[in-house]
């Protein structure tokens, strides 16, 4: 189906269009996202088809729902240093933004801070290097996973994997320190 006119585009929408919600409603959790996934199939089939031709229409269309529903959950995977500062709303984790962004000079602030760097700072030796090399260079070094990606060889999800376990790993960590100071 190479180049349809808005005619063929209307008659893809409206033959695809409630199959492919429930395909994307079943593996997501609220309509919402649903609805927004669904928008953004719609609008990558509309750019793509103007310029390439699609030999399966179907097949497509659910390759790229699927696609979209994946990028969508890791989006919101905690798998960024804010994601260590900040409170976990499943478990309650620490919150160390306080202290952190205290501009203060209170000398119990700057000492939990200087603590918080210096655990962060040994726990980030602790981890194997590939997973710590990812995590500095995507979160310190502000590198994209495809820049990491081209410049170790490594497969892009490898990468994201290898950083989600270092956050998990130092999120434990960052929970030692944080009950060490409440209970201490």
């Amino acid at each position: 189906m190479s180049s349809p006119t808005g005619k063929n585009i209307t008659t893809v929408i409206s033959t695809f269009g409630k199959r492919l919600l429930n395909f994307i409603r079943q593996r997501v959790s609220n309509e919402a996202d649903a609805e927004d996934i669904l928008q953004d199939v719609w609008y990558q089939f509309t750019t793509t088809v103007d310029t390439e031709p699609i030999e399966q229409v179907s097949s497509w269309l659910f390759a790229v729902a699927r696609n979209k529903i994946i990028d969508r959950y890791r989006k919101k995977k905690p798998d960024s240093l804010d994601s260590l500062l900040t409170p976990n709303e499943e478990d309650g984790g620490p919150d160390f933004s306080e202290i952190l962004f205290d501009k203060g000079s209170n000398p119990e602030t700057v000492h939990l801070r200087n603590l918080f760097w210096k655990t962060l700072k040994e726990a980030l030796q602790e981890l194997p290097e590939d997973q710590r090399n990812v995590f500095v260079w995507n979160e310190m070094g502000d590198v994209s996973f495809k820049e990491i990606a081209d410049h170790t060889g490594e497969n892009i999800n490898t990468l994201i994997s290898r950083k989600r376990y270092a956050v998990l790993y130092l999120r434990e960590r960052l929970m030692t320190l944080y009950n060490e100071i409440i209970n201490h």
